[in-house]
C-alpha cells in the first residue's frame, strides 16, 4: 500500500457514496458503492482476501470517492459510473440485446412479422418475447390460423402461401378492409391471452363441420386446435393474475455470485436467464447493482412487477427502476423467489469447476507469465505478425489479449506503406512505429507486454523503434516457430534469450493461443486484401471507364464477350459518348500481343 492510499484511508467519511479504484495508468478498474465508505474502502486493504480480490487489490494505486445523501443516490451514481468507465473488474452482463416482438403492420393488406424495433408507425406490437423460439412458434401458429399477406404479388398471381391457405392477399378477391379489421382484432385478442376463447370457437366449428359430414374441414380444425395446445399451453401456469413479472434469486460463495431471473409473461414461466459473476464487496450490493444494470444498461424490458428475495433494498430499486419492486412473504410468489434462489445455488455449484479451470487457463497463466519474465502482471498483451507473398500486398496485424482472453474489439489491421519487397524487419519497424506513436499522440494506455511473432531480428527492430525513436520502456518478447510452424520458443531480454516453458503448462498454452490467433488474423487480412486486388475487370484499364460505367456495361451486356461483339451505337444508347464507346471496343478487341505487352 503506497503513502497516498494510506493518507486517503485516514480521512474517509462514514457516509454513503461511491468509490473508484484506479491502476498505475490512472485507469478506473473498479467502481462500487457503500452505505459507509469508511468501512468498505478500508476493507480492501486490510485482512485476508481470496485470490480474485487479491488481484484487484494488487493493481490499485489510487482511489477516489464521491459522497451521496442516500443509499438510493449511491446506487444510481454507481450505475452511471460503471456505464461511463466500463471498469474491467465490474464484469459486464451479456451483450446488449433486444427481444423480439410480434407486429401486425398498419397497411392496406396487413402482415404479421417479427421485429426487434418498436416504432411509432401505428402498427400493433405484442411482446416482448424473452424466448425467441416461443415468438417464432407463435408466429407460425398465427400464420396457419389467419391468412394475412405473405407476398407482394398482384391479385391473381398466386404465391406458395396462397396454396397453403396462409395468404389471401394475392387471390382474385382479396379480403376487404372490414374483413382485415376482424382478422386483426382476433389476432390481437389471441396475443393478449385470448387463445382459450379462440380454441373454444374452433372446437365449436369443428363439431359443426363433423355434424354436417364435412370431415375434411373438421380434421383441419382439429389440427389447428392441437397446434394451439402444443404452442400456447405447453407451459404450466404459475400465477393466476396473468401479469408480467420478473423474479430474481441469487446465491454466492467463494467470491462468486450466481443470479437467476425467471421471466413470467401472462402468468407463465416462459424463460430464465443465468449470470455468474465475481463480486468484490457486499453480495447484496452486487445483487442490487446487477438488477439496476440489467434493466438500465442491458436493454431488458421492464415488467410491471419485479420480485426479489428477503434482504433486498426494494425501496432503492423501485426508485431507480420506477416500477413495482417487492419481496413476497407468502403464497405462490414466495415459492417462485425460493425456486429462483435454489436454481442459483445449483447453477453456482455446477459452475465452480469450470470457473476454476478457466481461471487457471487465463488469469493465473498471465500471472505466471509475469513471474517468469520478472515483470508486472501483463494484464494487457499486444501481439504483432506480418504477412505477404514475396513482398506483394504486405500487411501486419495486431491482436490484444486482456487477462488471458482475446479482446477482439481491440484488434487492428495495417496496410504496409513504406516497405518494398519481402522485408519482415522493416515491416515490423513500420507497424510498431505507427501503433505506439499514435498511442503517445492520443495519450492512450500502453500495454503491459508486447509480443512479436519472430525471433531476434524482429525483436531488435521493434525494440529499436520503441526505445530509440519513441523513448518507451515496455517489456517486449518474441515467439519463434519450430520446423512444423508451431509455437517453439519464447524469447525475452537484451540480448534476447530463450525463456524455458514447460510444454504442458498453462503459460505455454497461453502464448501458443496468442501466436496462433495473431497469425490467423494476419493471414485472413492478407487473403482479403489479395482477393480484392485480384477481382478486377478488363474494363478497369479502359480510359474513360470508371466504376459506374463499368457496372452499367456489365449489367447490360452480361459478359465481356458480348460487349466485344457489340456495335458502337449499342453502347452509345446506354448514355456513353460515342468516342468513349469506340475506345472501349478498340481496347477490348486489340491484338493479344499488345495485351501481353501492357501486362508486363
Amino acid at each position: 500500500m503506497n503513502e497516498r492510499i494510506k493518507e486517503k484511508l485516514a480521512v474517509l467519511p462514514a457516509q454513503p457514496g461511491c468509490y473508484l479504484m484506479k491502476d498505475r495508468h490512472g485507469t478506473v478498474i473498479y467502481a462500487g458503492k457503500s452505505k459507509m465508505l469508511k468501512n468498505r474502502v478500508r476493507s480492501y486493504f486490510t485482512g485476508a482476501h481470496d485470490k480474485k480480490t487479491q488481484r484487484l487489490v494488487q493493481e490499485i494505486e489510487d482511489f477516489e470517492y464521491i459522497v451521496t445523501s442516500s443509499d438510493t443516490e449511491a446506487l444510481i451514481l454507481e450505475l452511471n459510473l460503471i456505464k461511463k468507465y466500463d471498469p474491467k473488474y465490474n464484469i459486464m452482463l451479456k451483450d446488449d440485446k433486444t427481444y423480439p416482438y410480434l407486429k401486425i403492420t398498419n397497411e392496406r393488406h396487413p402482415r404479421l412479422i417479427t421485429t426487434r424495433k418498436v416504432k411509432k408507425d401505428k402498427g400493433k406490437y405484442f411482446g416482448p418475447y424473452p424466448n425467441v423460439y416461443a415468438a417464432r412458434e407463435t408466429k407460425k401458429l398465427l400464420d396457419r390460423l389467419y391468412p394475412l399477406r405473405k407476398c407482394n404479388n398482384p391479385p391473381g398471381r398466386y404465391c406458395l402461401y396462397y396454396h397453403m391457405h396462409q395468404c389471401h392477399a394475392c387471390s382474385l378477391n382479396p379480403p376487404s378492409t372490414e374483413e382485415y379489421r376482424k382478422i386483426v382484432q382476433e389476432m390481437a385478442s389471441f396475443l393478449q391471452g385470448g387463445h382459450k376463447e379462440i380454441k373454444q370457437n374452433l372446437k365449436k366449428k369443428m363439431e359443426e363441420a363433423a355434424e354436417a359430414l364435412n370431415f375434411e374441414r373438421a380434421k383441419e380444425l382439429r389440427d389447428q386446435i392441437i397446434h394451439i395446445e402444443s404452442v400456447m399451453e405447453q407451459q404450466k401456469m404459475t400465477l393466476n393474475d396473468e401479469q408480467d413479472r420478473d423474479v430474481f434469486g441469487f446465491s454466492y460463495d467463494k467470491g462468486w455470485i450466481c443470479i437467476q431471473v425467471f421471466f413470467i409473461r401472462q402468468g407463465k414461466l416462459i424463460e430464465r436467464e443465468v449470470s455468474i459473476i465475481p463480486f468484490y464487496d457486499d453480495p447484496n450490493d452486487t445483487f442490487l447493482s446487477f438488477i439496476g444494470r440489467f434493466y438500465l444498461h442491458e436493454n431488458h424490458p421492464l415488467p410491471k412487477s419485479v420480485l426479489v428475495p428477503v434482504g433486498t433494498d426494494t425501496e432503492a430499486l423501485a426508485n431507480v427502476l420506477d416500477t413495482d419492486v417487492h419481496t413476497p412473504y407468502r403464497g405462490r410468489k414466495k415459492e417462485l423467489v425460493e425456486l429462483a434462489m435454489k436454481n442459483a445455488e445449483i447453477a453456482l455449484n455446477e459452475k465452480f469447476s469450470v470457473i476454476e479451470l478457466n481461471e487457471e487457463r487465463t488469469i493465473l497463466a498471465v500471472e505466471q507469465l509475469g513471474e517468469i519474465l520478472n515483470i508486472a502482471i501483463p494484464h494487457r498483451i499486444e501481439a504483432f505478425d506480418n504477412s505477404n507473398i514475396q513482398g506483394a500486398d504486405p500487411v501486419s496485424a495486431m491482436i490484444v489479449f486482456t487477462d488471458g482472453r482475446a479482446d477482439k474489439k481491440e484488434y487492428r489491421k495495417y496496410k504496409i506503406r513504406n516497405v518494398e519487397g519481402p522485408d519482415d524487419y522493416e515491416t515490423m519497424r513500420e507497424v510498431i512505429r505507427r501503433r505506439y506513436s499514435r498511442i503517445l499522440k492520443e495519450d492512450g494506455a500502453l500495454p503491459d507486454l508486447i509480443i512479436v511473432d519472430g525471433g531476434k531480428g524482429q525483436m531488435s527492430a521493434a525494440l529499436d523503434v520503441l526505445e530509440n525513436e519513441l523513448g518507451l520502456d515496455v517489456p517486449l518478447a518474441g515467439l519463434v516457430k519450430d520446423d512444423k510452424h508451431k509455437t517453439g520458443e519464447l524469447m525475452y531480454g537484451t540480448p534476447p534469450e530463450i525463456v524455458p516453458l514447460e510444454r504442458q503448462s498453462q503459460v505455454f498454452y497461453l502464448v501458443q493461443r496468442i501466436q496462433d490467433e495473431v497469425h490467423r488474423f494476419a493471414i485472413t487480412f492478407h487473403r482479403q486484401l489479395r482477393g480484392k486486388s485480384m477481382v478486377r475487370s478488363e474494363l478497369d484499364s479502359v480510359p474513360g471507364v470508371g466504376a459506374k460505367r463499368r457496372n452499367l456495361l456489365l449489367t447490360h451486356f452480361k459478359n465481356i464477350t458480348d460487349l466485344k461483339n457489340a456495335e458502337v451505337d449499342q453502347i452509345a444508347k446506354l448514355g456513353i459518348p460515342k468516342n468513349t464507346a469506340e475506345q472501349i471496343l478498340a481496347h477490348l478487341n486489340r491484338p493479344e500481343e499488345e495485351s501481353e505487352e501492357e501486362a508486363e
